[in-house]
């Protein structure tokens, strides 16, 4: 079994850290692996569970632009996608940025997935939730502590 050390969400830094993750992560749609990886990524920010992110090589959905964008002051613009396996398409389910900078500059093309629109999404041998809401991205794992934001009431603080 994967051990995580304890995190408390709020000792996260803002402007948020960008660090490597030694666990392998998985994602599964459609009873396809989407994507797995032990290159991956993660960004923590103050009061969000981290929010993983996949170098494209190690994605075997398919992936169809979708329509819209959104802005992140730390990492630019995000591209949404469509993610097709299988027989199965979940409708803006990935994101990336295509031109992050500065500390973020290595998430340039990386993607991002939404737990709670594919059927799976692991950290190592733990299975992951989806943060609250329906805009953050974040991935809750047992070993997280605080408050994380996203659901009614906590978007903009």
């Amino acid at each position: 079994m994967t051990s995580l050390p304890r995190e408390n969400v709020q000792s996260y830094p803002r402007p948020p850290a960008l660090e490597p993750v030694p666990q392998r992560i998985l994602i599964r749609l459609g009873g396809a692996v989407v994507a797995e990886t032990l290159r991956a990524l993660r960004v923590l920010e103050t009061h969000h569970a981290p929010t993983y992110y996949l170098p494209p090589e190690d994605v075997q959905a398919v992936l169809h632009p979708a329509a819209g964008s959104s802005f992140c002051e730390w990492k630019g613009v995000a591209r949404y996608y469509d993610v097709i396996a299988q027989d199965v398409t979940a409708p803006r389910a990935a994101w990336a940025y295509d031109s992050s900078t500065g500390r973020f500059a290595a998430l340039a093309g990386y993607l991002a997935f939404y737990a709670g629109l594919v059927d799976e999404a692991w950290v190592g041998d733990l299975r992951v939730q989806p943060q609250p809401g329906d805009f953050y991205g974040g991935w809750v794992t047992p070993n997280l502590d605080g408050r994380i934001k996203g659901a009614p009431g906590t978007r903009h603080w």
